[in-house]
């Protein structure tokens, strides 16, 4: 017996009931990434799978390997994005994510793919908009705050909750504005609600866009023409919140009529403002805290679902600036 032979442990997990395909991967890919990330062995025969390791390693990795069986049996796909989501939380937290994510459907989108929350913290950001009024979702780039707030907008117009959905930015970016940009009004703003088009035409028809912009059930407009309106029976999406003064904020939260739901996004890790301390959004965490119907949701670089380097991203730049403010 080895020196080390009591620190280790051999255990299996039974896969008898579970599509090992979806489970595993394409030829066991899923149980190549595990072992890159863990100091285990993993062998897969028949309907049995051994994990040999170091103690506190074999059992992240059957608690690992559990999440995964959950989450295929919810009828979802185990993903390579979802593997690294569901390794960093055992890694972290010592359990998977899968019984904490929701599995109900937001919206089936225009090429009937469902859209659903992918992380713990989209789950959270889902059930705070269902239950308040008022929802900031704060954080990185990547995390799906504007997407799940377009996806969530429609399904309340297709449930007939509200009658309009109104999506608004402020038209302050890279020191930018609107006057040094060529063309009309419409081709100045544009540019900037970008991201609010390519997340509608994900989610329905190009000629039903065009048809609900036309009729007025979808506003894209800047922040400047939210002043002076009371939007009533409307889901209002203010995106990219970081960029608004104190002063817009407060205007633009006292637009919210009867009936209506307000989601305002944005990371305060990117704001372009020349004074980076007046923007609304920071603001806004300390004035309206504690509030019965507004709900403050901060998302995580966990809760990124692009390409997994942009995680790495994200917490290199914290760390520098980590650095930078102790220096």
């Amino acid at each position: 017996m080895s020196p080390n032979s009591e620190d280790r442990k051999s255990q299996s997990f039974d896969v008898s009931d579970i599509d090992q395909r979806l489970l595993f991967g394409q030829n066991d890919v899923f149980l190549r990434i595990i072992e890159t990330r863990f100091p285990v062995n993993i062998v897969a025969r028949g309907d049995n799978v051994t994990i040999e390791g170091p103690h506190a390693e074999v059992d992240q990795v059957d608690r690992l390997l559990h999440d995964l069986a959950t989450r295929v049996g919810q009828g979802a796909i185990v993903s390579e994005q979802y593997l690294n989501y569901a390794m960093t939380m055992v890694s972290e937290s010592g359990h998977g994510p899968a019984d904490q994510i929701s599995t109900e459907a937001l919206l089936t989108n225009s090429l009937k793919k469902t859209i659903k929350p992918k992380t713990v913290g989209q789950t959270k950001y889902v059930e705070a908009v269902d239950k308040n009024d008022i929802v900031f979702s704060i954080g990185p780039a990547g995390t799906g705050k504007t997407y799940l707030a377009c996806a969530m907008a429609v399904a309340e117009l297709k449930a007939k909750k509200v009658n309009r959905i109104v999506f608004t930015r402020p038209a302050v970016e890279a020191g930018e504005s609107l006057g040094f940009l060529p063309g009309d009004i419409r081709a100045k703003v544009d540019p900037y609600l970008r991201p609010v088009y390519d997340a509608l035409y994900d989610m329905l028809q190009p000629d039903k866009i065009r048809s609900l912009l036309e009729m007025g059930v979808i506003e894209i407009a800047p922040l400047a023409f939210m002043r002076g309106r009371t939007l009533n029976e409307a889901f209002v999406v203010l995106d990219e919140a970081q960029n608004t003064t104190s002063a817009q904020m407060k205007m633009f939260l006292t637009r919210i009529g009867e009936k209506s739901k307000a989601v305002i996004t944005g990371d305060i890790t990117q704001i372009d403002l020349d004074d980076r301390r007046g923007s609304g959004l920071v603001k806004v965490q300390g004035v309206l805290k504690n509030i019965s119907g507004i709900k403050f949701v901060y998302l995580t670089e966990r809760d990124v679902i692009r390409h997994q380097l942009v995680q790495k991203i994200i917490r290199a730049y914290e760390r520098h600036e980590s650095k930078r403010k102790k220096s």
